[in-house]
């Protein structure tokens, strides 16, 4: 497993080494299928093909934080990324980016036609909840992830829709609105990735669920979830199409809100500081086991990609 590198963080391969269960978790997963031979195709591509598997890794080590082992969280794991899977190949879609390039390769519209890149990100969102629903869980524990699953996704695609399409409410400042945006359409999804992996970890190990743990583990994603998009922001003016595998300068292209646009790059810099130290107190009372999810806070506050 290759190490990642930033310029102030590493992600051990200790720490990253779950990935490779994940994806194979994954592609079992999409073999018990049994789709037609173009969408598998397709499905495959948009959700084998790599990338940081970040919504993996909170679920697993979130899990860890709580006392809870890989087996209890692994279906958790494959479905917040399936549903992160769809929701990159949306995203690109004509209708809304737009994105020809992403994970330095053609997008799955411009790869498959969009018809099939449409239904394949169809198909990656209802395999995500089977993933959950078809495991060993109890039925309640199946209820709790699928109701957690469910939620970050729909506010993931309210985020979008504030994205694209507007609809903010009337009185908010440009920032509060940043805030609505990349809360849900980034942040939610990752709130959901480390609640599901600490339900997952409680009821896996201890059979009952800790309140003012699960508290602390929200806090920390909240904070990481925006942290997480302002440092997107700030690459997407700050690097090149080249280094992230993606299209640079799109959103400042496209007119959007970003933090640098509207704090400018010392101040978005300064929210990322602020929410580092945010998700970091978060979990302080953490032991060891928790270690993981300051690494990814720091990694994810000086990443460059």
């Amino acid at each position: 497993m290759t190490t990642v590198t930033t310029n102030e963080s590493v992600l051990s391969d200790a720490l990253t080494a779950p990935v490779s269960e994940v994806e194979s978790h994954m592609a079992r997963i999409i073999d018990e299928r049994a789709l037609p031979s173009n969408l598998d195709e397709a499905v495959r591509y948009a959700a084998l093909a790599g990338g940081k598997r970040l919504r993996p890794l909170l679920v697993i080590h979130s899990c860890a934080a709580v006392g809870g082992e890989l087996e209890h969280c692994l279906p958790s794991a494959c479905a917040v990324e399936m549903i992160h899977a769809f929701s990159l190949v949306h995203d690109d879609l004509p209708a809304l980016d737009n994105d020809d390039l992403r994970r330095g390769r053609p997008t799955l519209h411009v790869a498959y036609t969009e018809a099939m890149a449409i239904l394949a990100g169809d198909a990656l969102m209802s395999i995500a909840f089977q993933a959950i629903g078809d495991d060993r869980h109890e039925p309640a524990t199946a209820g709790l992830l699928l109701r957690e699953l469910a939620t970050g996704t729909t506010d993931m695609i309210a985020g979008q829709v504030y994205d694209t399409l507007g609809g903010f409410p009337d009185d908010l400042t440009e920032e509060q609105r940043l805030r609505l945006v990349h809360g849900n359409k980034t942040g939610a999804l990752i709130q959901a990735s480390c609640r599901m992996g600490a339900i997952s970890g409680m009821l896996g190990a201890k059979h009952r669920l800790d309140s003012a743990m699960l508290a602390r583990i929200t806090e920390y994603a909240e904070a990481i979830g925006l942290m997480f998009q302002v440092v997107d922001d700030l690459l997407d003016v700050e690097q090149t199409t080249e280094h992230l595998g993606k299209r640079a300068s799109k959103d400042e292209d496209a007119g959007k809100l970003t933090y640098p646009g509207v704090l400018g790059v010392e101040g978005s810099r300064a929210i990322v500081k602020e929410l580092e130290n945010k998700a970091l107190q978060a979990i302080a009372p953490f032991d060891k086991p928790a270690e993981p999810l300051r690494q990814i806070c720091r990694y994810l506050a000086t990443r460059t990609r």
